[in-house]
């Protein structure tokens, strides 16, 4: 076509661009696309999009369907022409070829030094070999054991490739057997038939239309089939008309079965995962993996790709892939798998822990006074999470402390458990609270950059179970009378230890709490959990600073309450007015002589009306505080 357009314009000068551009390896037609567009005049890899964080970098699994050794006996004794291993040893010419085969020959085939191909074990596979029960129930269990992580409970979708149209349909009805609740269909082209029969796919099509028209409430029929196509297409990117489809899980596709289709070209950043049981080569390899890694966010690190059929030749194909479209330069392209992520983990951790140390802080208790200090523990915490979310995806779990790797069976031990990860994720939100956790200048603008992702994690999770059983221990330390001081303090000790999983305001009323109860100032209940009397505390003190406010200033109690419970910001404190209103309710004698007092000076009206402003919208945007303390 490009040379009719050129004889057509004549004088026009073109540029052309292209992701996989066809070059000697992969040539076409003894083509490539130099030798048809011209000369290329730059580049940039996917090993660079990926480098600059445009788009994400591969992680691909190798999944054995069968046993290496099964296959490598199977070729053998066929080539060896003996039904069995008895035989093949029991004959001089047989053994020879027979032993070849089980020693020499490699299960995937390569190029020597000569250019010459040299066959693989799997070359000589039959391609039935992949049509058995025995590889595609292994496939579908694969699929099911490995969904609810990799899909992050359905949160992202995934595209299942196979190899022909009669395994589309058949995969398609093992999975629906399997798991009828996974939503699942199925896409090829219904005019090309490349194997089982023009009536297995015809009804196999039938089926995933009705099926689809089913669970979507849709009419399309074999005629419609394009229109299927980009319904699909539509679902599967959250486009119009499934815009933010999220929300409404039962209308989303979990997996779409494809022979060729949307392979090339589709794109949807809730794509997260690509399962494949055929065998694809170059510009092939990198367009359906790239099907995977559009940017999303933290919890999407890298695209995840799982392949079955004739593995060891994939393997070796992506790599050739991937040296040929990455510049020979595939540093970078491969996410990190689950060893290196967690000695990356610990590392991390370590440095995290250093961190607190050295700015003498214990147990994570607190965020270290230095804004360079905290803008450290901001970018660390922020590295250990990407870390971590990629970690979670490949197998990690907090229940599991050991990981044995390799044929060494090298061990890597965590260093760090769920308790105190969500204490850090606890200090790392309070960097982007008001107050003292800010962290910022006056203006209010934090030296460091936050993830907003990162301040949503649940860590009111934390389990109070451990220092409920430290206070207890504390207690019963505190009544024996044979107890030293040494012993209660060591109790005491430890029960601070596990403060850190309170916010820095919580542990305030913690330490009040411990100190009225050394010093006989608090009737204990048994009944109540350590937790209990800090939020009491809590709750009483701030019932006591609103007390003595609208006390202080005789203002209107009604209004200051209802402010203080309807999450006001200096932005809207002042809606419908409710702000102005409560500042008229003020006694201004009150006023006046409680600022003349606190300052032992005479004040003119007008500085009392400003400091009644700011003091009370303090108070409101804090939620409290103690007035002797607002000086």
């Amino acid at each position: 076509m490009l040379i009719i357009i050129k004889k057509t314009f004549p004088s026009a000068l073109f540029f052309g661009f292209t992701g996989t551009p066809i070059q000697k390896e992969n040539q076409k037609k003894m083509n490539t696309t130099a030798t048809v567009f011209g000369g290329e005049l730059h580049r940039y890899s996917i090993a660079d999009g990926i480098r600059d964080e445009n788009v994400l970098g591969f992680d691909p699994y190798k999944v054995m369907t069968y046993k290496d050794k099964d296959l490598r006996v199977a070729v053998a004794l066929e080539k060896a022409k003996a039904k069995d291993e008895s035989e093949a040893l029991a004959d001089p010419k047989k053994k020879a070829v027979f032993n070849t085969f089980m020693k020499t020959v490699k299960m995937a085939g390569y190029t020597d030094d000569t250019g010459k191909y040299i066959k693989g074990i799997e070359d000589y596979l039959p391609k039935s070999q992949y049509s058995r029960n025995e590889h595609k129930d292994t496939v579908v269990e694969d699929i099911l054991d490995n969904w609810v992580n990799l899909s992050q409970a359905s949160k992202f979708h995934a595209i299942f490739a196979t190899d022909s149209i009669p395994d589309a349909i058949e995969y398609y009805r093992l999975l629906k057997k399997a798991k009828p609740e996974l939503k699942i269909s199925a896409l090829f082209d219904p005019n090309v038939d490349n194997g089982g029969g023009v009536i297995f796919k015809q009804d196999g099509l039938v089926e995933i239309i009705e099926d689809y028209n089913e669970k979507y409430e849709q009419d399309f029929t074999f005629a419609t089939h394009s229109k299927f196509k980009k319904d699909i297409a539509a679902r599967l990117a959250h486009k119009d008309p499934y815009i933010r489809i999220e929300n409404t899980p039962e209308k989303q596709i979990d997996l779409l079965i494809v022979v060729d289709q949307m392979l090339t070209g589709f794109d949807s950043k809730w794509l997260n995962t690509l399962y494949m049981d055929k065998v694809l080569k170059y510009e092939n390899i990198i367009q359906a993996f790239s099907r995977t890694n559009r940017l999303f966010g933290s919890d999407k690190p890298f695209g995840t790709i799982r392949y079955y059929r004739q593995p060891h030749t994939m393997k070796r194909n992506i790599y050739d892939a991937i040296k040929l479209y990455s510049g020979d330069k595939p540093i970078g392209l491969f996410a990190d798998k689950l060893e290196s992520n967690l000695n990356k983990l610990n590392a991390i951790y370590d440095e995290i822990v250093e961190l607190f140390d050295n700015a003498g802080v214990g147990n994570f208790e607190k965020l270290p006074a230095d804004v360079s200090e905290r803008g450290k523990f901001a970018k660390l915490f922020k590295t250990f999470n990407d870390y971590l979310e990629a970690a979670k995806i490949q197998g990690f779990e907090w229940s599991q402390s050991t990981y044995t790797f390799g044929e060494e069976k090298a061990e890597i031990k965590r260093h760090f458990d769920e308790n105190t990860y969500l204490v850090l994720a606890l200090r790392y939100k309070e960097l982007s609270s008001s107050g003292d956790g800010a962290g910022g200048d006056a203006s209010g603008d934090l030296p460091y950059e936050i993830d907003g992702y990162l301040t949503e994690i649940d860590t009111g999770v934390i389990d109070a179970n451990y220092m409920n059983t430290r206070f207890e221990k504390f207690l019963k330390t505190l009544k024996q009378e044979a107890a030293d001081s040494e012993q209660v303090q060591s109790t005491l000790d430890e029960l601070h230890k596990s403060f850190a999983s309170l916010s820095q305001e919580d542990q305030k009323y913690a330490n009040i709490f411990i100190h009225d109860v050394q010093s006989g100032e608090v009737t204990l209940d048994t009944k109540k959990t350590f937790r209990e009397y800090i939020t009491e505390y809590q709750s009483n003190a701030k019932n006591s600073e609103f007390d003595k406010l609208y006390q202080t200033f005789g203002l209107d109690e009604t209004r200051l309450r209802n402010m203080m419970n309807s999450g006001i910001t200096q932005l809207n404190i002042n809606e419908y007015g409710r702000f102005d209103e409560l500042k008229n309710s003020v006694n201004k004698a009150k006023a006046k002589a409680y600022f003349e007092e606190l300052e032992g000076k005479t004040i003119p009206v007008s500085k009392v009306n400003m400091k009644v402003h700011k003091l009370l919208q303090d108070f409101i945007i804090n939620g409290g505080f103690d007035l002797k303390d607002s000086n």
